[in-house]
C-alpha cells in the first residue's frame, strides 16, 4: 500500500433548502435547527474535530449567513454574559469557536446535487484526501462515526465510507454497499448500489453520510453526467472512482439519526436529551408519561 496521506480537511455541505421542515426553515437554515440546545451543524463540526480534522470547508448557498455567524466570535454577547456573571456559558461558547483561519465558506450557486456541492469545494481542498460529513446525519454514540473512519483509513488508505445495518426489507431505501474481505476496522467494498430493487441488495449495510475521499473524485465530478433527480450524484462519482481506487467501509457502532426527516429529528432530540446529566431524568419521566397516556388513549378508542 502507498503511504497514507493525512486527512486534515473536511467538507460539510449546508446548501440545501430544508423544504421538509417548512415553515420553520423559511427564514432559518435547516442546519441551524437545534437538537436540545445545539444546532444540527454543530454536531458535525464537533465530530470532525474529534476525528482530528484541522480545517472545515462549508459549502453554502443564499440565506445561510447565520451559519457563518454561528462559527464567528460574538463580542457583544460575551460582554453581556460577562456582566451577568455567566461564566459557564462563556466557556461553552469559547470552546466551540474555531481557531482563526480554520474554517472556510464557499457557495453552491445552484442546487445541482450532493456531487456538485462536493465539487464546489475543490479549490479549498486542493490535492488532498478529505473527509465529508453530511450534517443532516447526526452520530449518536460514545464516539463519533468519523473517528472510526479515520482509524480504518489510517490502516488501509484509499477511500472509506461509513455504514450501518438496516432491516433487509428496508435496503431499497438507501445506498447499499457489498461486503468483501474483513479488515481490522471494517471491510472492503465490492459494490455500491443506490436504492436497489427489493430483494436485489448486495447486503444490508447502508451509507450513513460519512466519507473519506481521495481528491481524484473532483475531476470525476467535474464531468459526471446528471443522475437521479437530474442532479450530479456523489454515489455515481464514487462508482467511477472505485474502478481505479479501493473503497472500504467502517460499520458504525453507535446510531445515526437522519435529521433531514421529522421523525429522525424528533428521535435525535429525545436521545440526546435522555443522555444529558442535567435534564435526562426529567425528560425520561415526561416521555414515559406521554407514552403511557398515548397507549391509554389507544386502548380506550
Amino acid at each position: 500500500m502507498d503511504r497514507v496521506r493525512t486527512v486534515r480537511k473536511a467538507v460539510i455541505p449546508v446548501a440545501g433548502n430544508g423544504t421538509r421542515f417548512l415553515p420553520a426553515t423559511k427564514a432559518v437554515p435547516k442546519e441551524m435547527l437545534t437538537i436540545v440546545d445545539r444546532p444540527v451543524v454543530q454536531y458535525a463540526v464537533d465530530e470532525a474535530r474529534q476525528a482530528g480534522i484541522e480545517h472545515i470547508v462549508f459549502v453554502t448557498s443564499r440565506n445561510k449567513q447565520v451559519i457563518e455567524d454561528h462559527f464567528d466570535d460574538a463580542p457583544e454577547l460575551i460582554s453581556s454574559l460577562s456582566r451577568s456573571g455567566k461564566s459557564a456559558q462563556i466557556s461553552e461558547l469559547e470552546a466551540m469557536l474555531p481557531a482563526a483561519g480554520s474554517v472556510s465558506f464557499t457557495r453552491q450557486q445552484a442546487p445541482l446535487g450532493l456531487g456538485h456541492a462536493v465539487w464546489c469545494a475543490r479549490d479549498l481542498i486542493g490535492d488532498e484526501p478529505f473527509a465529508l460529513l453530511l450534517p443532516d446525519m447526526v452520530s449518536f454514540g460514545a464516539r463519533g462515526c468519523m473517528a472510526g473512519l479515520m482509524d480504518l483509513y489510517n490502516e488501509v488508505g484509499g477511500n472509506v465510507v461509513g455504514v450501518e445495518q438496516c432491516a433487509p426489507e428496508e435496503a431499497s431505501k438507501y445506498g447499499i454497499v457489498g461486503k468483501g474481505e474483513t479488515v481490522r476496522h471494517g471491510f472492503s467494498v465490492t459494490e455500491m448500489v443506490e436504492k436497489p430493487a427489493a430483494g436485489k441488495a448486495p447486503s444490508n449495510y447502508y451509507l450513513n453520510g460519512r466519507y473519506i475521499l481521495q481528491p481524484e473524485i473532483f475531476s470525476i465530478l467535474a464531468h459526471q453526467t446528471r443522475g437521479a433527480g437530474n442532479e450530479i450524484q456523489l454515489t455515481d462519482g464514487m462508482l467511477t472512482l472505485s474502478q481505479s481506487q479501493s473503497f472500504h467501509a467502517h460499520p458504525y457502532e453507535g446510531r445515526t439519526f437522519d435529521c433531514g426527516s421529522k421523525q429522525g429529528f424528533i428521535e435525535a432530540n429525545v436521545a440526546f436529551a435522555l443522555a444529558r446529566a442535567d435534564i435526562g431524568d426529567i425528560v425520561f419521566e415526561s416521555v414515559r408519561d406521554m407514552v403511557l397516556s398515548h397507549e391509554s388513549r389507544i386502548r380506550a378508542a
